[in-house]
């Protein structure tokens, strides 16, 4: 029977599981526990792949079995597959025309961070998506963000239109006092400029929501 490597070899990667997926990231295992269960009791213990990927190195690495080798092979993995889902969205045309395009480009790449991200998505004639930006980063409870933040990109890039996208840690998408408030002074500017504002799109573990569509906006 193939080993898990030998597997991978043979072009069976996609038909593993996350366990065994994860046993391949982690490599080895520890006195009396197969690499295989262990694997199964990390993701176990943390809730599965989202919760997997919202654990720090710390956490990890203070898991009986792991430690700080296996702690930091595994978080870099998790964050070389989180660069490349952001890097590819420039690789091929994305076309944004509603709400539903924004969430499925959005929400994987930003609902499971720890971290609040703040992206601009500057779209051409076509609602194309030409330019993703990251204009704000914060902690948990939020970020500040200002009209500049955003307009300066995006005049910058030469955009037709802009879409704003930012996650809740929290798991809540539903829109913040602050959130309705920073988008309606954006909404604003961005008359001013004649770039305007399609959307707001707030995604989360709990699933997402528009500050134009559920009317915070009126």
């Amino acid at each position: 029977m193939l080993d898990l490597r030998e597997r991978t070899f043979f072009g069976e990667l996609d038909q593993l599981s996350n366990v065994e997926l994860l046993a391949l990231v982690l490599g080895t295992g520890s006195a009396g526990e197969r690499v295989t269960e262990l694997a199964s009791d990390l993701l176990e213990a943390a809730g599965g792949l989202d919760g997997l990927v919202r654990l720090a190195p710390h956490g990890v690495a203070a898991r009986r079995g792991l430690g700080p080798a296996k702690a930091a092979r595994l978080t870099a993995a998790l964050e070389l597959g989180r660069r490349a889902a952001v890097g590819g969205m420039a690789v091929r045309t994305t076309l944004l025309t509603c709400f539903d395009d924004v969430v499925s480009w959005a929400r994987p790449r930003f609902a499971p961070l720890d971290h609040e991200e703040v992206w601009l998505l500057g779209l051409d004639g076509r609602n194309a998506l030409k330019v993703a930006r990251r204009v704000a980063q914060g902690g948990q409870h939020g970020c500040a963000l200002t009209t500049r933040d955003v307009l300066g990109p995006a005049l910058r890039d030469a955009v037709s239109s802009i879409v704003l996208v930012h996650n809740h840690p929290s798991g809540d998408p539903h829109p913040s006092s602050e959130d309705v408030g920073m988008t309606r002074a954006l909404v604003q500017a961005c008359r001013v400029v004649g770039v305007p504002l399609l959307d707001h799109v707030i995604v989360a573990r709990g699933g997402a929501s528009s500050l134009f569509e559920t009317g915070a906006l009126d």
